[in-house]
């Protein structure tokens, strides 16, 4: 493996990194928050001196193959997790380091669970960094380096990278050159946050409110200024505004191309978006009936159901309501959505269902060779075939998916929790959502659980939002050797 071209890129992040945290800096400046101001300035400075170093660090051998694609992205994450967390740290915001980590992950992570019992005591500008983490977070730290940092020569170098960072079976180049792929991901992705930003203003929300909710709403992170999360701000327009752009960042951002390049048929015909879009109305009607009884009546029931399930199915984590509180049926429901996840190509999290769809027409597939063995079938999704390689990849990351789950359970169900709080604590966390139930539900947090357990759900997050094989990738032997 080429180790020193790795650590090149690993140097890159955290210059970025120190640089996106400038804006915190001159936050901390205006609202004279000494410390806070002290702790980014310290940040600041170590990673930007850790990233020089490693970013200048010499390598002749500029050639970039898969494994330095994978290993590139989880190392990434992790590094920049630990130096985003020094903020917390140094400024006394969470006094525990561990704590500290595991916010942060979950702020990068777009997972949005914390373990602050009060998030509404921390500095201002501490609260922009955490909700910051997760617009970074949400397309992907290197798929922005990608646009502004030129790939090493390779087998598609550039192409490891996007297939590490971005979440579904398959990815595919919007446009030939990678580099302008990347550009026109990250285009899109901050039009639609500025749309929203507007939109929240228009609505009363203020600059810094607008802005760091719509942090949160792009990256489906689910960090909030408040206790009350979304329920805080008394407003119908708000909270309708932040649950259809859940919704928007949920669909593939393939979707928004075609749209861009008026390719308007193959955009509305996208089975994926279609599924997802069925799903989010039937669930909503669904729950809205079964909590009709709770909210007294249709309009309420209607509103704060479709919220729910906005904010969970895209895995984003905010919250009109405590959902906790809702008949089983609903309750049930949301943990089903949970698994699901949104689109592949957003920036949801979950299993995805494109994976779903695999994984029914190979259900299809099955049963139709049962009847007739020498039938030969073709899975085809959109009109396209879809290879051997992308069915069985599925295969593997839902078995991979499996097992981990069952893993972090047994050991989080050491801290002798509820089974629902013990459950859906791994599930939240795995499938980047935030919220759960029993304790970890809307108006609960993380911070019951012990420094093991907050240790194996911070690496849920990290495998989650990374889609399992490149964490996993780290702990094989074969990886780290010279050859090929």
């Amino acid at each position: 493996m080429n180790k020193r071209l790795v650590t090149n890129y690993i140097g890159y992040i955290l210059l970025v990194e120190g640089i996106f945290m400038i804006p915190s800096l001159a936050i901390a400046w205006i609202y004279q928050e000494t410390r806070a101001a002290a702790a980014f300035l310290i940040t600041i400075g170590i990673t930007l001196l850790g990233g020089t170093m490693m970013a200048l660090l010499k390598t002749h051998d500029r050639t970039f193959y898969a494994r330095e694609g994978f290993i590139t992205v989880a190392l990434s994450w992790i590094v920049m997790s630990l130096a985003g967390s020094l903020p917390f740290f140094f400024s006394g915001a969470i006094p525990s380091y561990i704590d500290c980590l595991f916010e942060t992950i979950s702020g990068f992570t777009t997972t949005g669970a914390s373990i602050l019992n009060d998030v509404e005591i921390l500095p201002k500008s501490v609260a922009y960094w955490r909700s910051f983490t997760h617009w970074l977070g949400g397309m992907g730290v290197l798929v922005f380096m990608m646009a502004i940092v030129p790939m090493g020569r390779g087998n598609g170098g550039s192409m490891y990278i996007l297939r590490a960072e971005s979440p579904g079976p398959a990815v595919g180049k919007l446009v030939p050159r990678m580099k302008d792929t990347a550009r026109l991901l990250y285009i899109m992705y901050v039009v639609l946050t500025v749309v929203e930003m507007i939109l929240l203003l228009c609505g009363g929300m203020s600059l810094f409110e607008a802005i760091t909710i719509s942090y949160g709403t792009a990256g489906t992170g689910g960090f909030a200024l408040t206790n009350a999360s979304i329920g805080a701000y008394n407003s119908y327009y708000i909270q309708t505004v932040i649950a259809v752009f859940m919704l928007l960042f949920g669909v593939n951002f393939n979707v928004y191309y075609m749209l861009l390049i008026r390719d308007f048929r193959h955009a509305f015909r996208n089975t994926e978006l279609r599924v997802y879009l069925s799903i989010v109305f039937l669930s909503t009607a669904a729950i809205t009936v079964n909590t009709l009884n709770i909210f007294g009546n249709a309009r309420d029931a209607l509103h704060h159901s479709f919220f729910a399930v906005s904010s969970i199915i895209t895995t984003t984590g905010y919250c009109t309501a405590d959902f906790n509180l809702w008949p089983e049926f609903s309750r049930c429901l949301l943990v089903l959505l949970m698994f699901l996840g949104a689109c592949a190509g957003s920036t949801g999290g979950g299993i995805k269902f494109a994976r779903l769809l695999i994984l029914v027409k190979s259900i299809r597939i099955e049963i139709r060779r049962m009847i007739q063995p020498r039938n030969v079938k073709v899975m085809k999704i959109d009109g396209k075939t879809v290879e051997d390689e992308t069915v069985r990849g599925v295969y593997v990351y839902i078995t991979a998916y499996l097992i981990l789950l069952a893993l972090s359970i047994l050991v989080v169900a050491l801290d002798n929790f509820s089974f629902e709080t013990t459950f859906t604590s791994v599930v939240s966390c795995l499938n980047n959502i935030g919220p759960g139930l029993g304790m970890v539900g809307p108006t609960g947090n993380f911070s019951a659980f012990s420094v093991l357990s907050k240790l194996v759900l911070a690496a849920d997050m990290l495998l989650g939002r990374l889609e399992l094989f490149p964490m996993l990738l780290l702990f094989a032997p074969a990886i780290w050797r010279r050859n090929r």
